[in-house]
């Protein structure tokens, strides 16, 4: 065997190496070649067009591309959800050195508004009063009214049965037609105890941002709407900051009962402070 002989029969056996793992994993085209037994009245023989196939392994990736994609995709929505919430940091927590790692945005803030009696209130007027804020508004057609009347048993059943004052305080997210006058009149349906606040759009849109209140008007008709809210309830110390957030699924009973836990673990706490001379 001649040199260039051996090296064309060389080079021709690296290329079926080669080629010999693509074809094992299948071709993604198969192509149909003459037919030797069939032939057209013209003499001309019978010419089949190459047709794409999709082979099985194909088939068997896409099966598992798509749904890992659809996977990752949820997956990573549920993270940036839950990472957000766990940022969440309750005024006053700040400076916990176990949360110092997650540090975010923190919740409340300064506000001035106006009362039933068109009095102007800031946050510094709730200072030294353990506080229920409630984020609500008067022509709310059933969980509204559900929340107020839920702060309103609560507080009763703290004052008279454990002797302890919880100032309630409602803030309308409805400006536009919740007056003093309103929010007086609709009150004192549950409680004459409870602090009305309300003031200009802005104002109140400032201190919901501040408070992490979602809400937005719906199903309008001229003058006419909703407005869908997170119904955000707050429990707020003597130093106006946050302790516990409430939602929709709490009763009178268990609210209170929480509230109750709060004030005396607060107690306890300020009773172990050593006392400086």
């Amino acid at each position: 065997m001649t040199l260039s002989r051996f090296l064309l029969f060389a080079s021709r056996s690296r290329l079926i190496e080669t080629l010999n793992p693509l074809q094992r994993f299948g071709k993604r085209f198969q192509c149909r070649s003459y037919s030797r037994s069939s032939w057209h009245g013209n003499g001309r023989p019978d010419i089949h067009t190459p047709v794409p196939v999709k082979t099985q392994g194909s088939q068997s990736w896409s099966a598992f591309v798509i749904p890992a994609g659809l996977l990752g995709i949820a997956g990573g929505a549920l993270f940036l959800h839950y990472n957000d919430e766990r940022r969440a940091v309750l005024k006053g927590q700040g400076n916990n050195p176990e949360r110092n790692a997650c540090l975010g945005p923190i919740i409340g803030g300064p506000f001035t508004l106006i009362d039933v009696n068109h009095q102007l209130v800031t946050e510094q007027n709730l200072l030294g009063n353990w506080v229920l804020l409630y984020f609500g508004y008067t022509s709310s057609p059933d969980v509204g009214p559900e929340q107020v009347q839920m702060m309103a048993k609560a507080i009763d059943y703290l004052e008279s049965k454990e002797n302890i004052r919880v100032l309630p305080v409602f803030v309308t997210i409805d400006p536009q037609r919740d007056s003093p006058s309103q929010l007086q009149a609709y009150l004192k349906e549950f409680d004459s105890r409870i602090v009305g606040l309300t003031g200009p759009v802005a104002a109140i849109r400032q201190m919901a941002q501040e408070y992490r209140v979602y809400f937005r008007k719906v199903e309008e008709d001229g003058d006419d709407y909703l407005v869908e809210s997170s119904h955000n309830m707050y429990l707020m110390n003597p130093n106006m900051e946050v302790v516990r957030c409430f939602g929709v699924e709490y009763n009178s009973e268990v609210l209170s009962q929480e509230i109750l836990k709060e004030v005396k673990r607060s107690i306890k706490q300020i009773s172990t402070l050593p006392i400086k001379k």
